[in-house]
């Protein structure tokens, strides 16, 4: 049990609300993806620093389908770069369904990458050579998105193309107006094999956080596209990523999105997360039900609208370590072993969901196991309603774990001490400074104080 578990919790909440949502079906026009659990529904989260929440079925294999899109059009601006991309594909909303003939007058472009005839057209600009076959590109630029090697499932491949008449014959009415670069046939072939890479949620989530940290995957910190190529995509996902739905998803999650047939779904939260869900029944635009209704729910309750003012990565905690470690500390004798076991976080400025996530996981992360741990809430300017909770819920999971909490929060940002009682389950010693707090919890590991001093605010 850790404190980040409390945005595991918000998860398997979210889960639960939704489980019972029987709208939608499968997608049956690909008779493979119709042998789907309709009864499958996971969620995942992956932050800015990599850190990985999920539940239910966050780790069941399924194809990526039309979520493949956001990352392959990624792929063709790192390599031709945005004019020669925009040659051949537009960026415009088509209004219209996915697999809609959507070309633009005089010009014979797709509408934009998001859509059908537009992803078969991206998917055919990537270079094809002998030394670098277009789908290994392919196949390699999504595993690096996900942070780890994909594979290919064979029978929805199979299935894909023994269905896939309507999307040929959108390949060929594109090459009638000459903007199709190479065999129509070939290129919808990969495009099929593109759709039936196997993925799951963690891998959607650390996908669409990889765009959201600027083309730099959180999980392994490696640079998969540049920055530019991450906000052009992101542009493109919020404006067409849910088709003829695109505009109400974008007043009401306010988050750039991409849905897949499969049962799919991501969100990005630039310079803050990616998330994703898994649930195979479908809605009339083609997206997941369960899914779409969980994210426009998280979105409202943690204030994740895009048109909101995020959290700036990484400026919420401004120091990890341990009470040894600061300039004041012991050098040397018992006081020093008792100042090695009190964990220390810092953290500063505007703290919501975003940056609670951030606390909560450096709380883990400060100090040995079982020890205690001073919060320092000096420096933040304010705590929202929704990171509230989540620092209590987090707290009550550390006292639940038997570590020791105390906080230095001069401004009452955690509320008086009756409410922390409530909702974290201890009495909470507050502290003006953080050397008063880390003194503190040194003299309660060491047995002393004990007695009398539960509740107490001791301001030093």
């Amino acid at each position: 049990m850790s404190a980040a578990d409390a945005v595991t919790d918000s998860l398997r909440n979210l889960r639960d609300r939704f489980i019972g949502v029987r709208d939608g079906k499968p997608a049956d026009y690909i008779p493979q993806l119709a042998l789907a659990d309709p009864d499958a529904f996971g969620l995942a989260l992956v932050s800015m620093d990599g850190h990985r929440y999920i539940a239910g079925e966050a780790e069941v294999p399924f194809t990526l389908q039309s979520v493949s899109k956001p990352f392959i059009y990624a792929l063709a601006l790192s390599l031709l770069g945005l004019d020669e991309v925009s040659r051949w594909v537009g960026a415009e909303p088509s209004g219209e369904a996915f697999n809609a003939i959507s070309l633009e007058p005089g010009t014979g472009r797709p509408a934009n990458a998001m859509v059908n005839a537009g992803a078969i057209v991206t998917t055919a600009l990537i270079p094809d050579t002998p030394d670098e076959p277009a789908f290994g590109r392919i196949l390699h630029c999504l595993g690096c998105f996900a942070g780890r090697e994909l594979d290919v499932d064979e029978e929805v491949f199979s299935s894909e193309s023994v269905t896939g008449d309507r999307n040929r014959a959108l390949a060929y009415l594109i090459r009638s107006t000459g903007t199709m670069p190479v065999d129509p046939v070939l290129a919808v072939d990969r495009y099929f094999r593109q759709c039936a890479i196997r993925v799951t949620a963690v891998d959607l989530a650390t996908m669409a956080a990889t765009l959201a940290y600027g083309g730099v995957n959180p999980v392994t910190r490696e640079r998969v596209v540049s920055a530019e190529v991450a906000a052009r995509v992101l542009a493109v996902m919020a404006t067409c990523g849910m088709y003829d739905g695109s505009g109400e998803w974008l007043l009401r999650v306010g988050l750039p999105a991409k849905s897949g047939v499969s049962g799919g779904l991501i969100a990005v939260g630039p310079a803050r997360f990616g998330v994703a869900t898994y649930s195979p029944p479908l809605d009339a635009t083609g997206g997941s039900v369960r899914g779409h209704a969980a994210l426009e729910a998280m979105s409202d309750r943690y204030g994740l609208h895009l048109m909101l003012n995020p959290a700036l990565p990484g400026s919420t905690v401004t120091l990890v370590t341990t009470a040894d470690d600061l300039p004041s500390a012991p050098s040397s004798g018992h006081e020093r072993v008792l100042h090695e076991q009190v964990g220390v976080v810092v953290a500063q400025g505007s703290i919501d969901f975003t940056a609670a996530e951030r606390v909560l996981y450096a709380l883990d992360e400060s100090g040995p196991d079982g020890g205690s741990v001073v919060l320092d809430l000096h420096d933040v300017t304010s705590v929202d309603s929704v990171a509230l909770a989540m620092l209590h819920t987090g707290l009550a999971r550390l006292a639940a774990d038997g570590r020791r909490a105390a906080v230095v929060d001069p401004n009452d940002l955690l509320g008086p001490p009756g409410l922390l009682r409530e909702r974290t389950g201890q009495d909470l010693p507050r502290y003006a400074t953080r050397e008063g707090a880390v003194e503190g919890c040194a003299q309660a590991l060491a047995g002393e104080g004990r007695s009398g001093t539960a509740g107490s605010t001791r301001w030093r």
